[in-house]
């Protein structure tokens, strides 16, 4: 017997989730962020989006932005520096995670394990803001 689909498509949209990440290539945290933020984004999570274009005030990122559900940002440090941007255009951080809060340590370079996204990307899916 072949199953009914209802005509009711309520709830059947996923959430728009728009992704943040710090890119820092001077330390293992921003690369990280951005290693994590990518992993995301391939496993259907949510969409990356360019925080570049969105500190640079490129009007259609930051209504991609503006109109997304969710926004989760991911910063290397407690600079701050992606969470700064997102603020600065007056975007909605619903889940924001600081990865040196993990309990990883920053060095310079980009050194940083399989281990470590799985740790950030966990962290992600649970922190709410």
């Amino acid at each position: 017997m072949e199953a009914q689909k209802s005509p009711c498509s309520c709830g059947a949209e996923e959430k728009t989730r728009i992704i943040y990440a710090c890119s820092a290539i001077g330390s293992n945290v921003g690369q990280l962020a951005n290693a994590a933020a990518c992993q995301l984004a391939r496993e259907g999570y949510g969409d990356g989006s360019c925080l570049a274009g969105v500190g640079g005030g490129i009007e259609k990122l930051v209504g991609i932005g503006k109109a997304a559900d969710e926004r989760i940002v991911i910063d290397g440090c407690p600079v701050a520096c992606a969470k700064k941007i997102i603020d600065d255009k007056g975007l909605d951080i619903n889940r924001y995670v600081i990865i040196t809060e993990l309990g990883i340590t920053k060095t310079p370079g980009p050194a940083f394990s399989q281990s470590d996204i799985q740790r950030v990307i966990d962290a992600a899916k649970a922190h709410s803001r």
